[in-house]
């Protein structure tokens, strides 16, 4: 069975949140939106997002990182979100494996955000429903778009290409390999929901130094004086250009 996810690089995502927006504005405009904003410019502003970016220090100073760790629904493989829903609104589906709710059979009881382990629902104050990440399903199976496109948008968006798409059981695709060669993990497995979505952990760059490339040159020609002068004769810039 195909199972469509998300293998997202921790190594190379910068934190610059384009994920987030792209994410806001596809579905926002797609089949899932609208989604409800509430003060969006104020100290403390709400809303509706499937996708966020948690940024934190880790370490003891002075030996600090800084951490972005992009999170939004995992699409389990064993999602504990769709038995506890009494309206049947969230499911799985079986060609795809994306897992998302429909708006019609949705209640509000929010009984998918307390099941969920991550906290990856999103409950929509506007519409009073229940909101999550769906892979852009409207978007990847768009016929009527280029194949390089049929991905969902913050992959397309991101800069560093730290998110990679693609079927997870299919051990050639390109997820599986980086997953298998990069030692990509699952978060919370212990939970036993074996999310579809992977991380690929972040690694430490050697950095060697040599004393030379500690040492500060001068410039050269600030060393004997003859930094170039054009000569009195030569026309100026204010001369020569029209403003």
């Amino acid at each position: 069975m195909t199972q469509l996810a998300l293998v997202i690089d921790l190594n190379v995502c910068v934190g610059c949140h384009a994920c987030v927006t792209s994410c806001k504005q596809w579905n926002t405009s797609g089949a899932a939106g609208p989604l409800a904003d509430f003060n969006p410019y104020d100290e403390d502003p709400t809303g509706t997002f499937f996708n966020r970016v948690q940024t934190f220090e880790i370490g003891e100073y002075p030996n600090t990182q800084t951490v972005h760790f992009p999170k939004s629904c995992l699409h389990c493989e064993d999602p504990p979100c769709v038995p506890v829903c009494p309206t049947g609104a969230s499911y799985k589906r079986l060609d795809d494996g994306i897992v998302l709710v429909d708006f019609d059979k949705c209640i509000g009881c929010k009984y998918c955000s307390w099941a969920c382990p991550y906290g990856a629902r999103e409950f929509d104050e506007g519409r009073k429903v229940m909101t999550k990440c769906t892979l852009c399903v409207d978007r990847i199976h768009d016929l009527a778009l280029p194949e390089r496109e049929r991905k969902p948008a913050c992959v397309l968006a991101c800069p560093t290409s730290a998110r990679l798409f693609g079927d997870i059981h299919d051990s050639e695709s390109a997820v599986s390999l980086a997953i298998r060669d990069r030692a990509g993990y699952a978060l919370m497995p212990e939970w036993g929901t074996h999310p579809s979505n992977h991380y690929l952990p972040r690694r430490k760059a050697a950095i060697r130094m040599h004393k030379d490339e500690l040492i500060r040159t001068d410039n050269p020609l600030k060393i004997d004086g003859l930094l170039p002068k054009p000569a009195q004769t030569e026309p100026s810039l204010d001369d020569i250009a029209s403003w």
